[in-house]
């Protein structure tokens, strides 16, 4: 089974293409950094620079809506390759082909990700989110105590 699924940031804007023929298909290819698990004992976080690849409406998705610095979850699989360049040498590729991508994070937060320090600031207030009464804004709404025996699951 060939199946990756990742998260992470685009680190530029999608080069977008149109193929040319009777069938012209759209075709974007991008780089998502993807966090590593783990930290080494005060070191910084480190990412991997991943080349993925999407086609058709995934890549005229990509062209609409994504730019440098979008959170992106996507599924695909690996695909490796090779070519020989203009100086005779044998390169070998390796990509994720996408088959689904999306957003991994709202509209207001990705307003405040500040692409330039590549680090997120947290929103300000409440700003219409739910709250968990203390008045910050974690995304989760308060669900009061008592009321369990209301919910349609437990």
């Amino acid at each position: 089974m060939n199946k990756v699924i990742l998260m992470g940031r685009l680190t530029r804007d999608p080069d977008i293409r149109h193929t040319q023929g009777d069938n012209p298909v759209t075709v974007s290819r991008f780089t998502v950094a993807v966090d590593r698990r783990f930290r080494k004992n005060g070191a910084e976080q480190q990412a991997d620079f991943i080349s993925c690849v999407a086609f058709r409406q995934q890549a005229e998705f990509m062209e609409k809506y994504m730019h440098k610095g979008t959170k992106v979850v996507l599924s695909g699989s690996i695909q490796t390759g090779s070519y020989t360049n203009r100086e005779g040498q044998k390169v070998y590729t390796t990509d994720v082909v996408v088959d689904e991508i999306e957003f991994a994070e709202s509209k207001k937060a990705a307003d405040s990700y500040d692409a330039n320090s590549q680090g997120y600031v947290p929103p300000q207030g409440n700003g219409g989110g739910f709250s968990d009464g203390d008045g910050a804004d974690d995304g989760f709404m308060n669900v009061p105590d008592g009321i369990d025996e209301e919910l349609p699951f437990t």
